[in-house]
């Protein structure tokens, strides 16, 4: 196996592909030659996906498939349809997701639930049903996208905060357990990233307009690298066989004061944050 991936030729899922994060991603591989099959629930912007990709390289070989990442049967039928349209799998980009505000007394079960069946569930669904077909394939790689979020814990992010944490602790231990195989692991943990995602988050029933709106705008200023620039950054770490990628000044600068004050950072950081 040679040190540097070569994504030439190859085939990548990549869920969560019509916004964000997973567009940026699937232009970054189209770019490098890479084969794609799209996931996502929201068929126009996939759509939208679709067209920007076939721009970026002629002759590529792109499918869209309509997902719910927590729609068991429907993870289950996936890889049949992409290796009828591929023949093939070398790439897994996990990364749909949604997001939760509120604390854990405001969130309630179901909401709980909601969000780890698409972000920590679906990343396992997802792994399960393509692992055999990336085994076959030899020199393959599965990339779940956890978050800085997944590094440490602010509060009101309980419930997102827990199921980021599961995605590291899976992978982490995915990638032991694939130790001495073809399959590599990489777990992403990107900070501010100019998304949708604070508009888009679930809130909680009972929280005022007026507290939601405020939450939300604080939220939207910590989200400023630009998605292509995360989305190129992912997709060198996959050539790179990086087992882990810290993507944004902010997720790296994070990440360090949580290793030197693990059980302080968070005061720590209080002190640093622009009022």
């Amino acid at each position: 196996m040679s040190k540097r991936m070569d994504l030439k030729g190859r085939t990548a899922v990549v869920t969560g592909a019509a916004s964000g994060i997973g567009r940026a991603i699937a232009q970054s591989l189209a770019r490098r030659g890479c084969h794609l099959a799209l996931a996502d629930l929201n068929l126009a912007g996939l759509a939208e996906t679709v067209a920007l990709v076939e721009a970026e390289a002629a002759g590529l070989r792109v499918s869209q498939h309509t997902l719910d990442v927590a729609d068991r049967v429907a993870v289950a039928a996936l890889p049949d349809a992409v290796i009828a349209a591929h023949g093939t799998v070398d790439v897994l980009v996990n990364n749909a997701g949604v997001a939760l505000g509120g604390t854990f007394e405001q969130v309630s079960e179901a909401d709980f639930e909601w969000l780890f069946d698409i972000n920590f569930w679906g990343v396992v669904r997802m792994t399960r049903a393509f692992l055999p077909h990336l085994k076959a394939a030899g020199d393959s790689r599965i990339v779940n996208l956890s978050s800085l979020y997944g590094l440490i814990s602010p509060p009101g992010q309980a419930a997102y905060s827990a199921s980021k944490f599961a995605v590291r602790g899976f992978s982490q231990a995915l990638a032991h357990e694939l130790a001495g195989t073809q399959v590599g692991i990489t777990v992403v943990h990107p900070g501010g990233v100019a998304t949708a995602i604070a508009r888009n988050a679930r809130v909680p029933a009972g929280i005022p307009a007026a507290q939601v709106a405020l939450q939300q705008k604080a939220f939207r200023k910590l989200l400023r690298l630009p998605p292509e620039v995360a989305g190129e950054t992912i997709v060198r770490a996959i050539e790179r066989r990086q087992r882990r990628v810290i993507v944004g000044t902010d997720a790296k600068l994070v990440s360090v004061l949580e290793r030197l004050l693990p059980v302080h950072y968070w005061p720590c950081l209080m002190r640093l944050m622009p009022r």
